[in-house]
């Protein structure tokens, strides 16, 4: 025991407990929970948080070590914030220290102080002096009747669902929502799923309000990240817009949520150290806040579809696109029955024709960057393998050169086989490949190609934006970048060249996915005045996932895979997490997986799977594999792996496999 109080205090380590000091020597400063303070550990002097303070130690008291002093002169994180990542870090098992750790810059941790240099206090001042605010369009009915239900809870806890169609405005309703929110003293937080959608939507509030925006992203310096984060903190900002870990943002007076495209995958942090889904912790922020959170998208995930069927979130409908525009014609080209050259296929080319010759724009979509995805021997039948995964490297032409999209392993582009000294071919098609081929067939038409092979440096994705546009570009070739949130008012024509992958998968989640990026892309057509046009190549045109697309929409695909869902028992009508493993040998991972399981006593409500091999086993020069849990009680679920998961990190062989547990995971081997 000791007179002085005992700081308990969270460290940025892989240690699962917290560490007790005392309060720095002669120090009279006022100590509170949130504050940073640096200690001794061994024999380094780390950074850590105050948690508690308390007058009783496990330690003896002549064990007890004081701190070297205090970093803060109030707390970085206040009580709401502690609540929030303490609950995080219950919630997803994992060590407090680490979770405080990625709800702050990195120069904060390393303890950099919180107040606003000079350069950021003129940066503030500029950034509220040079914006102008724009007059905000007519709404229709249905987005008035969407930002009046909204606007209803301000001051209260309640989670809206805003589903609205591609184009139908849903960032209207975000914008005037806001609007009511700062008009009432408040402050917004909103995320959006993809670096690439900030710029946009930063221009759109910047255009309608007239006080400072804070935007965090992983693509900022760690600089601008920590001013982002230090006008934030003072309260400066309004408004904050970022990507996934904008979750942990400090917002004072925080009035609302938008998380826009809440459906997308970008919101899971599924790599790394601290796993977490940061659409479900901005719920639990607002229930914790006593403030509305809207969930907008035009295909709602389905576990979110669920929580609107049991009355645990309002769903408002945007069932029409603004200014009228029509929903586009959707058709299915047979792949079997169609002639195809570099995976376009002839009808696909005519229509091409047809909307350039109208002065549209098109929109070719397809999910597989680089030139090929395999390098062939036609002699021997040789194909060009990662030697650090189970995969083939792809093709990148342009670049002479021959990538793992998985580990990014790098070679030279051969001209002939290694193993015959045979010619080699390309074989398969690529956005590289597809944009060389488009641009042969339509020399006349400026190409824009969008994806990660292109878009390297800041401002390269905006580049592409202005092209379309302005209407300099005319054929837009993409991957998954151009589904999310773009607007292209005069793309009257998407191609979907690929509609089969994810068809036939074992992972569950592949057809939400699908009938997700279907959705989206085909959204991005017919926009403005001009009628749009989507068609959908595939070789299998009876499948029952495109039919429902095309014949109920998103909704009747919906409720048909909640159904199946419900009878397989996956979630939403189940809880599942995933011990992952990783080592140099594959039978390491899997006996260290094994001997987890051994060690488990689960109660009937809960399933132990496996453990079974990746489906890409070897990645990155490392054998991968995985142990499911899975329970239809969420409650037991926790219970369980909070007295499994002490005694596995306890397993010798813990030390010799990298692993991890994932809460809720949505990729499964």
């Amino acid at each position: 025991m000791t007179n002085a109080p005992i700081l308990r205090i969270a460290l940025d380590r892989p240690l699962w407990q917290l560490f007790d000091y005392l309060p720095p020597a002669e120090s009279g400063q006022r100590i509170e929970p949130g504050m940073r303070v640096r200690v001794p550990f061994g024999r380094q002097r780390l950074i850590g948080v105050v948690i508690e303070l308390t007058q009783s130690s496990d330690l003896p008291a002549n064990k007890l070590k004081p701190a070297f002093e205090m970093l803060d002169r109030e707390p970085i994180l206040d009580s709401g914030a502690l609540a929030l990542l303490t609950w995080a870090a219950e919630y997803y098992h994992h060590p407090i220290g680490e979770v405080l750790a990625a709800a702050l810059p990195k120069s904060l941790r390393l303890g950099a102080p919180i107040e606003p240099g000079p350069k950021e206090r003129r940066l503030i001042s500029a950034a509220a002096a040079e914006l102008t605010r724009k007059p905000a369009p007519e709404l229709g009915a249905e987005q008035r009747a969407a930002v009046e239900s909204i606007s209803a809870s301000i001051g209260k806890f309640s989670a809206f669902v805003l589903h609205g169609i591609t184009g139908s405005g849903k960032t209207e309703v975000y914008l005037h929502v806001v609007e009511r929110v700062l008009a009432r003293g408040g402050s917004a937080l909103v995320l959006v799923p993809e670096i690439g959608l900030t710029p946009q939507l930063v221009g759109r509030f910047r255009e309608r309000f007239d006080v400072p925006l804070a935007v965090m992203h992983s693509a900022l310096t760690d600089r601008e990240r920590r001013e982002a984060w230090r006008i934030a903190f003072s309260g400066s900002a309004r408004i904050v817009l970022g990507t996934r870990s904008a979750v942990f943002a400090p917002v004072p007076n925080l009035g609302v949520i938008v998380i826009d495209e809440e459906h997308d995958a970008s919101f899971k942090q599924h790599e790394g150290g601290f796993r977490y889904s940061a659409r479900d912790l901005a719920v639990v922020r607002a229930q914790r806040a006593g403030v509305p959170i809207v969930l907008g998208s035009a295909t709602p995930a389905l576990e979110t579809m669920h929580n609107v069927s049991t009355a645990r979130y309002t769903r408002v409908s945007l069932p029409r696109r603004a200014a009228q525009a029509l929903p586009p014609r959707v058709a299915l080209i047979d792949l079997r029955v169609n002639a195809v050259k570099a995976g376009v296929s002839t009808p696909a080319v005519q229509a091409i024709e047809r909307h350039l010759h109208d002065e549209g724009q098109v929109l070719v979509f397809l999910n597989r960057r680089g030139y090929a995805p395999t390098l062939l021997c036609t002699a021997c039948g040789w194909t060009a393998p990662c030697q650090d995964c189970d995969a083939r490297l792809t093709v990148h032409r342009s670049a002479g050169r021959l990538r793992c999209h998985h580990c990014g392993a790098d070679a030279p582009l051969p001209e002939r086989c290694p193993t015959c000294g045979f010619a080699v071919k390309p074989v398969g098609q690529g956005t590289e490949r597809v944009s060389e081929t488009l641009s042969q067939i339509f020399p006349n038409a400026p190409l824009v190609r969008l994806d990660r092979d292109v878009v390297r440096r800041r401002g390269d994705m905006e580049l592409a934006m202005r092209r379309m546009a302005s209407g300099e570009g005319r054929i837009l070739v993409g991957t998954q970048m151009v589904t999310k949130g773009h607007d292209f008012p005069n793309v009257t024509l998407v191609v979907v060249l690929n509609a089969d992958q994810g068809l036939f998968s074992t992972d569950f989640r592949a057809p939400e996915r699908l009938a997700q990026t279907i959705v989206q892309v085909s959204g991005r057509a017919g926009r403005g005045e001009k009628p749009g046009e989507v068609l959908i190549q595939t070789e299998y045109p009876e499948h029952p996932l495109l039919r429902m697309l095309l014949a109920e929409g998103y909704e009747g695909f919906a409720r048909t895979a909640l159904k199946e869902r419900e009878q397989a028992a996956w979630p939403p009508y189940s809880r599942l997490a995933a011990v992952r493993a990783s080592a140099k040998k594959a039978e390491e991972a899997l006996d260290f997986l094994t001997q987890a399981r051994e060690l488990a006593r689960p109660p009937r409500s809960v399933k132990l799977l496996g453990p079974v091999p990746a489906a890409m086993a070897k990645r990155a020069a490392r054998y991968h594999a995985q142990l499911l849990i899975k329970s239809q009680d969420r409650t037991a679920l926790h219970r369980f792996i909070d007295t499994w998961l002490p005694q596995v990190q306890e397993l010798p062989s813990a030390r010799r496999v990298r692993w991890a547990l994932d809460v809720d995971p949505i990729e499964l081997f």
